[in-house]
């Protein structure tokens, strides 16, 4: 009690969606508890009904003194995580003010996870018969998969290399690897990945023994540094549907660009989703090949197989980190398999989307008025859902239909990785869509492979959570300027990239003790397993006093219940458990009343030893199940038994709010009853595409591609590449990558009409001697060039050095990008390269670096006005011409006659 400033307070009105009532609040150390009797009730000795408010579900917590010469009731306001709004309204300033005191106290300065409720939590009958710890078991759900320790003719064996969670302390105990490797490559290979977090296996298909496998992103790093070992172990997950799992012969190069417009592409390749009956027949004749008569038939599945590597990130994050040491494959090295980028948001745009959506409706407390829809679209909360479940059915589609096998990874491997990997097994295994599936496929996918539930929901809180209305100045402090721009998503990442990079590339600094990835986390540059800087992810664990980093907190398992939520609305009768489940499953995330997600991986559980010491959130459910169960879930469609599995698609195209979450009716969230998802004005996600780019060893497509000058023939292969994507059951990109690529996407590899070569219109080469184009005859492009960055700089319009320029670019501040072709940073020239092709920015090459210097005024000038002690420069950004000038319009005209 030494933290409550008042234990009761009486004549309380509480304030929901406009209703009023009157009752009594009181307050004890893990509850905000509002009791009320209602008005209705005959019976003298009614029971009184009751709120009950967990603290660490509160996440905005607003006082409004009121002096008493107003005549008007001071008031609190609550934001709850589970987007519950509520308002309570005091007679007395000082009670009010003693109320929220008490709420500040308990929520904001526990200091340990350990002072939480689920620590004194004590369930009653029939809850306390149920041990939900025990539904999940490693080895019996991967012998369920057809992994264990005794047979290994399925190309896989669990390897106990890090049983004691020493070789990586955010991997689970147990990890399921290909035969053919050992634990001794296995520690090199984890080297070559953060956090140690190498490619190992999450699921296997039970018919063609396809696999989805998931890891971290790789340290290649500027100086595109490679790990044979890790090559290695790719190479054997991608051979293990061969028939032979000991066989070191590697698996089919990915298709050759005409290939892949074969008629097996058909599948997707207009960006659409086909009818689920097409994937039901499609998956019907695979299950029906494995039945025919001929038992002793050999099946050969992978004879085409295109192996995918999905990196969820956006091209630009992933080419950002690359000035960190981090990065994505360079496929010169995975030639065996196609890499893609899905551009799926960090944790900050995530974040940043649902504080959008609460905007829309903190007013939900004091009015019954129906959301603003415009508003919430703006949001882009189901866009971002969209692209969740758009990566999900690419995912689902390589292993199901095209026989093929998949690796994720995100940045750590721990946010989008789960999202993606849990939500692609949900579309393609029956067994993860009942009630106990899901809960195995949550603690497979998102406890034990470490999603980082304590950072990203915040449940010790943080008092920027807390405000006095009047005594607020400037603003919400909760609000951050942005960096770079916000609707690149790729701000973050670049900022956090660019800050580390001086001292990266400095060989004897010695302040590398952490940098930054790009969902914000401070990571040891030190990735080896013997590092004892390795363990980092345990920062903020329950044994420290801590609170809550706010910019560590995002909702992706929220984004991951409402995309199932998703594809429960499209396929009703496919799942065993109801929308209530996931809705309840959503409060027990941040009630803190059971201690299942109080932790960041499983060794932190194992060490807090908490199995032990509170209740599993399994228990609430499996002693309730009949509350939880679809009444209109038909069994029968899947029957469950092994080799008949039927898949699910997502069907992006019908995405809705989850009205029941906030409380509302369909109508007030969705609107009128709709067919298709542009049938109403304002309707969300417009173009559902996630893909942002495709890489292979022989070509590139999308934000990410090399700028260079294409011949003809390069430019018709990416054309076919481009248009072959439905080979992959991927959606052709839309909106990301540069308009130059657009155009050679568009021309399917046609002569051009013009007798002019086949360029990239927007990246110029200038040479010496180039002529202005329709301008003067006197000054040549190169001294136009020299003039306009002269008056720029003259009036403090460059951004000059790579990082600058990068920022320029990314908020699109940029009229005309100069780069220099001798830059010896591979990484950042990538980077330029793929912000002007994304922003629609003039790109222009010289050849000399120290010429681009003098230019950009990095050199001191003698008494006669001649450059000394010149520079080398490797980039310019061009923010403000300064003045009208010939120079100027001759760059113009230039640009445009060369588009």
């Amino acid at each position: 009690m030494e933290r409550t400033r008042i234990a009761k307070v009486d004549d309380v009105r509480l304030v929901r969606r406009g209703e009023q009532v009157e009752g009594n609040l009181h307050l004890t150390p893990h509850h905000l508890i509002f009791s009320h009797t209602p008005p209705t009730a005959e019976e003298a000795n009614a029971r009184p009904r009751e709120l009950w408010i967990t603290y660490p579900i509160i996440h905005t917590c607003t006082l409004r003194p009121a002096p008493p010469a107003s005549h008007l009731p001071s008031s609190i306001r609550l934001r709850c995580r589970d987007l519950t709004f509520v308002c309570f309204c005091f007679a007395d300033e000082k009670k009010a003010r003693d109320v929220y005191d008490s709420i500040k106290a308990w929520t904001c300065k526990l200091g340990r996870i350990e002072k939480l409720y689920a620590f004194s939590y004590q369930p009653q009958r029939p809850e306390k018969e149920v041990n939900g710890w025990n539904v999940y078991d490693a080895r019996r759900e991967w012998r369920r998969l057809g992994v264990s320790e005794k047979s290994t003719d399925k190309g896989w064996r669990i390897s106990n290399i890090n049983t004691d969670y020493a070789f990586s302390s955010t991997y689970p105990a147990l990890l399921a690897v290909p035969t053919s490797i050992s634990d001794n490559t296995l520690n090199y290979a984890g080297r070559y990945r953060s956090r140690v977090r190498l490619p190992v296996l999450t699921y296997l298909h039970p018919v063609n023994n396809c696999s989805i496998t998931r890891c971290a992103q790789p340290l290649v790093g500027v100086r595109g540094n490679r790990s044979i070992q890790d090559e290695k172990l790719l190479l054997a997950i991608f051979s293990t549907s061969h028939s032979d799992p000991n066989s070191s012969e590697p698996p089919s190069r990915p298709r050759s660009p005409q290939s892949l417009r074969s008629s097996e592409g058909d599948i997707g390749s207009q960006g659409s989703d086909p009818p689920p009956t097409d994937a039901e027949t499609l998956e019907d004749e695979m299950i029906n090949r494995t039945a025919s008569e001929d038992k002793d038939e050999p099946k050969v599945y992978g004879a085409q197989q295109h192996n995918l590597i999905v990196d969820a990130r956006p091209t630009v994050n992933a080419l950002a980190m690359q000035a960190v040491g981090l990065g994505s494959e360079n496929m010169d090295n995975y030639r065996f398999a196609t890499k893609i980028y899905l551009g799926i948001d960090n944790i900050h745009v995530m974040r940043d989307s649902l504080n959008k959506v609460v905007d829309t409706l903190k007013e939900s407390d004091v009015t019954p008025l129906a959301p603003n829809r415009e508003a919430l679209a703006k949001s882009h909360w189901l866009k971002h859902i969209g692209g969740l479940l758009d990566g999900a059915g690419i995912i689902a589609r390589q292993v199901a239909l095209q026989h093929s096998h998949v690796l994720i990874h995100c940045s750590d491997g721990w946010d989008r990785t789960s999202q993606l990997s849990a939500l692609g097994q949900l579309c393609l295994d029956p067994y993860y869509r009942t009630l106990e599936g899901f809960i195995v496929l949550v603690e497979k996918d998102w406890l034990s492979f470490g999603h980082q539930f304590n950072h990203r929901s915040g449940f010790l809180s943080s008092e920027k959570w807390f405000h006095i209305e009047n005594e607020r100045v400037g603003g919400d402090s909760n609000k951050q300027p942005s960096l770079v721009g916000h609707n690149s998503g790729a701000g973050q990442a670049l900022e956090n990239a660019l800050l580390s990079a001086k001292g990266f590339f400095n060989k004897d600094n010695k302040s590398k003790d952490s940098i930054v990835d790009s969902d914000g986390e401070m990571q040891p540059y030190d990735m080896s397993p013997t590092s004892k800087r390795s363990a980092a992810p345990g920062k903020g664990s329950g044994s420290d006093k801590s609170t809550t980093k706010v910019k560590e907190t995002s909702p992706v398992f929220h984004q991951f219940l409402d995309a199932t939520y998703q594809l429960l609305h499209r396929h009703p009768t496919r799942f065993e458990f109801n929308e209530r489940f996931l809705r309840r499953l959503l409060y027990h995330l941040y009630s803190c009343q059971y201690g299942t997600f109080l932790y960041n991986n499983e060794k932190e559980r194992v060490d807090a030893r908490v199995s032990e010491k509170t209740r599993s959130v399994w228990d609430y459910f499996l002693s309730r199940k009949e509350q939880f169960i679809n009444e209109i879930y038909d069994a029968t469609i899947d029957d469950n038994v092994r080799g008949q599995e039927r898949l699910v698609l997502p069907g992006t195209g019908e995405l809705r709010w989850w009205h029941e979450l906030f409380g509302r009716t369909d109508a007030e969230m969705n609107g009128p009853t709709r067919t298709t998802r542009n049938r109403a004005q304002g309707d969300i996600l417009v173009d559902p595409t996630v893909l942002t780019g495709v890489e292979t060893a022989d070509n590139s497509v999308g934000a990410g591609a090399p700028g260079r000058v294409l011949p003809n023939e390069d430019a018709s292969s990416l054309s076919v590449l481009a248009a072959g994507l439905g080979g992959l059951g991927i959606s052709k990109s839309r909106g990301n990558e540069p308009s130059s690529l657009k155009r050679e996407m568009e021309s399917d590899g046609e002569e051009p009409t013009s007798p002019t070569p086949a360029e990239d219109p927007e990246t110029v080469d200038v040479a010496a001697d180039a002529p202005a184009a329709g301008g003067s005859s006197q000054m040549t492009t190169l001294e136009a060039l020299k003039g306009a960055l002269k008056l720029a700089l003259i009036h403090d319009g460059l951004a000059r050095g790579l990082r600058e320029a990068s920022k320029a670019l990314d908020r699109r501040q940029a009229h005309m990008c100069v780069l220099n072709e001798g830059c010896e940073e591979e990484a950042y020239k990538k980077l330029v390269v793929a912000l002007c092709g994304e922003h629609g920015i003039p790109l222009i090459k010289v050849p000399d670096g120290k010429m681009l210097g003098e230019w950009a005024g990095l050199c001191v000038l003698d008494r006669e006005g001649n450059a000394r002690k010149v520079v080398n420069c490797s980039c310019v950004v061009v923010r403000d011409w300064g003045e009208e000038s010939q120079e100027r319009s001759i760059l113009i005209n230039y640009f445009a006659t060369e588009q």
